[in-house]
Formats: C-alpha cells, sequence, structure tokens
C-alpha cells in the first residue's frame, strides 16, 4: 500500500512508541508512572512569564490578530530571528547574523531536514553516485533519530566507552581512536552528529571533547552537528560548567520545548547561511512556514534577557534538585543489586543499567507497563552500521526515565523498576 519511504516512517520504531505511550491507556486499577515520555516539568516560574508575555501580546492593538492571522517567511519571524542573533553575537562573542538563523517546526523537524540534507545518494556532474552518511561518535544516542534517514544504511555510529566508578555510577566518553581511525578511512562521512547533553543518558560531552570534534570535523571538512535541546544558554539544563560552543563548521540545533513551550515546537538552527538557506527552502516546500507562537512569545524574553535569567534562575536549579532527588531513589531501592546509573551531568533523564538482567528491556518494558510504569526500553538508543549491538555491554541492560515527574510518581515508579529487576535477575 505504502511506498519504501512509507514503509520506513511508519514502520515501528522506538520513538513512535515513545509517542504512542504519551496518549495511550494504561492498566485500569493502576496508578500510573509516566516516565517513558520527553516532556519537560511545568515550571510555575516559566508559566507565570510566559501568561505575562501572551497578555501584552494581547493588549497591544492588532498584535494578536496579525500573529494568527499572518503566514511568516519560511525562514522564520523576523522579529524572531533578529532576538536570537543580536543576543548571541552580543553575549557569546559568536558571529552571528540573521541570514545564520532558520526556525522550524521543532528541532526534530529541523534534524530531519538536516539529515537528509546531508547524507544519502549524491551524484556527480559526470552521473557517478555515492552515499554519504552520518556518523554518531557517542551511542547511545536519542532514539529521535534513528528512523530519520529516507534511504536506508545512511546512519553509522561507533559505541562509547565508559568508566565505572565506586558510587554505583559511570559515565560515557567519545572513543576519539576509534572516531579519528573512522574518519581517516571512509570518505562517505559527511557529517558527525551528537546531542548535549546526550539523551538518554545525562552525559555531557566536555569542553574538550565538543571542542576536539570540531576540529575533526573541519579537518575533514564536514560539519558537526550539535543538537543542543537541554543545553546551553537556554534551556540550562546542565549541572557542570560546560560552555556554550559554536562556529562556522557548526550546526546548532536549539529549541524553546525543554524552557516550557514544547507543544508551540519552535526549533532553532544556527549555522552557516548556505545551509540556513536550504533549510528555508525545505521549509517553505514542506510545511510554508514555521508555527509563529512560540517565536512571538520567547522574542522579547530573548531581547530583555528574561528568557536567561529564567533559565539560569528556575530551570536549571529545580532539574538539578529533581536529578539529586531521582539518583537517591535509584540507589535506595536498587541497593543490593548489580546496578549503575549515569553520572547525572544533564537534560532530565536517568540512565540506568541492570547489569544482571536477564530478560531484554524490551520484554521488561512490557512487564512494567502491566503495572503501570513507563519507561523506554535501551535498545532503541543503540542504532547505526545497519547491525545491532548485541555485543555492547550494555545493550538490553539499560532504560531511560524521565525524572521530570512528580515526586510521588517517580518514587513509585522507580521502586516498581527495582523490584521487577530483583525478580527478573
Amino acid at each position: 500500500m505504502f511506498s519504501d519511504f512509507g514503509k520506513k516512517l511508519t514502520g515501528e520504531s522506538g520513538i513512535l512508541q515513545l509517542m504512542e505511550d504519551l496518549g495511550a491507556p494504561l492498566p485500569k486499577g493502576k496508578k500510573i508512572c509516566a516516565l517513558g515520555g520527553g516532556n519537560p516539568a511545568q515550571i510555575p516560574e516559566l508559566e507565570k512569564m510566559y501568561r505575562a508575555e501572551m497578555e501584552l501580546i494581547m493588549k497591544d492593538d492588532r498584535a494578536f490578530e496579525d500573529l494568527i492571522g499572518k503566514y511568516d517567511g519560511p525562514q522564520g519571524k523576523n522579529a524572531f530571528i533578529n532576538s536570537v542573533a543580536t543576543f548571541f553575537s552580543k553575549n557569546l562573542g559568536w558571529n552571528v547574523k540573521p541570514e545564520n538563523i532558520a526556525v522550524c517546526n521543532g528541532s526534530q523537524s529541523a534534524c530531519f531536514y538536516l539529515f537528509n540534507l546531508l547524507s544519502g545518494t549524491f551524484t556527480s556532474p559526470d552521473g557517478k553516485k555515492t552515499k554519504k552518511k552520518i556518523l554518531f561518535p557517542l551511542v547511545p544516542e536519542y532514539v529521535g533519530y534513528a528512523d530519520h534517514g529516507i534511504e536506508n544504511e545512511t546512519f553509522e555510529s561507533i559505541p562509547s566507552r565508559f568508566e565505572e566508578y565506586s558510587d554505583n555510577t559511570f559515565k560515557y566518553f567519545v572513543d576519539f581512536e576509534k572516531l579519528e581511525e573512522r574518519l581517516d578511512k571512509d570518505s562517505s562521512i559527511a557529517a558527525l552528529c551528537v546531542s548535549r547533553p546526550t539523551n538518554p543518558t545525562g552525559n555531557v560531552l566536555t569542553d574538550e571533547e565538543i571542542t576536539r570534534m570540531s576540529a575533526l570535523a573541519q579537518k575533514h571538512s564536514i560539519p558537526l552537528i550539535i543538537d543542543n535541546a537541554y543545553g546551553l544558554p537556554w534551556p540550562h539544563i546542565i549541572f557542570n560548567d560546560a560552555k556554550p560552543f559554536w562556529n562556522e563548521n557548526v550546526i546548532l540545533s536549539m529549541s524553546l520545548s525543554k524552557i516550557g513551550l514544547p507543544s508551540l515546537r519552535t526549533g532553532i538552527i544556527i549555522a552557516r547561511k548556505e545551509i540556513v538557506t536550504a533549510l528555508s527552502n525545505l521549509n517553505s516546500i514542506i510545511a510554508l512556514a514555521s508555527g509563529s507562537l512560540g517565536q512571538a512569545i520567547a522574542s522579547n524574553l530573548i531581547e530583555s534577557g528574561k528568557l536567561i535569567e529564567a533559565a539560569s534562575n528556575f530551570v536549571r536549579p529545580y532539574y538539578e534538585k529533581k536529578n539529586k532527588f531521582a539518583q537517591s531513589l535509584v540507589h535506595k531501592y536498587f541497593a543490593g543489586t548489580d546496578y549503575a546509573v549515569h553520572k547525572g551531568e544533564g537534560s532530565i533523564f536517568l540512565w540506568i543499567l541492570m547489569r544482571k538482567l536477564k530478560i531484554t528491556t524490551k520484554e521488561l518494558y512490557k512487564k512494567l507497563k502491566e503495572q503501570g510504569v513507563v519507561v523506554v526500553p535501551g535498545e532503541y538508543f543503540f542504532f547505526g552500521n545497519g547491525v545491532a549491538f548485541k555485543n555492547h555491554p550494555h545493550y538490553s541492560k539499560c532504560i531511560r526515565i524521565n525524572y521530570a515527574r512528580p515526586d510521588d510518581e517517580l518514587e513509585d515508579g522507580i521502586k516498581i523498576i527495582a523490584e521487577t529487576y530483583k525478580e527478573n535477575s
């Protein structure tokens, strides 16, 4: 019934399961612990700020009517683009102009555009065809990327190396030896892509790692894509001293979702002019224009500095406290088992390793769902190369949970996860 494209994008996938679980009915009579999605917390201070901004729009003569009644250009709303460009050039010293910024309907859509612009079949003037690929140097990596390629076999990946610590924690690092070897030998790599902080693990690539990766990308004349959905300067869900990073060889993907506006689908790309032009052209063909509401609400907040103040004063402290609480619950309820949890450096997720788990995490997911607890199985975050990562010690042993849920829901869920692990180890 469907084309190859249709079959690929409508088949079973981790991101489809994740989004379906957000609206799917769960067992009746059970307390629901919805720890599987990526929805951010509803932080009262942010809600108050956005409500006030919306009230200003409503009071301003024709502002509301023009907001809902006129298309913006395919690159985005001019006032918003100017606010973003001014912020980064003034506050971070980046050489960012309006021509370096494109707005898409969420960073998820932006990554879909980018991956298919840069990878797939390329035809030279003499008719010779080559296949280019995106390389993910830090797998496990975001499940939402896994099915973004329109063509098959356009994603490659390198398993992370990791260090384990005595406090039942561990941390992933880029295996630069394998990365450099791969780039030196494989001319089909068209771009590198990482999320920072990493979804699903909460890892934050160090400044040294990100600088070294950028230098490698420049050496091989390919861009480095950094998915900054949880990062700096907003929403600032980073708990260490990492610094924002961009140069003209970097494609930086940002979002308003994790700073409290997930349903408004506002993704921001900061890149070279030719990348922005290509994204704008794609956006025009696929979507005509991006939604205006998120841009309208955030524009003055970015220009005035209020958005950044909110990120530093409310968002980071809120999630840092929640992260510490969630980590303490894992150590409390998993005590006596063979487990570890990734160091909580950023994002809204915990990545729990259960070394003695005798079933796959997909099977564990089903058992937990029967008890009203929703998580995301770890297998989905290992992708690329067209082969399974079955030899990786963390494959089928990890789950991702969203700790942005209410404290009682989080505690009940982690307790049930630990009990179910004990029953299946």
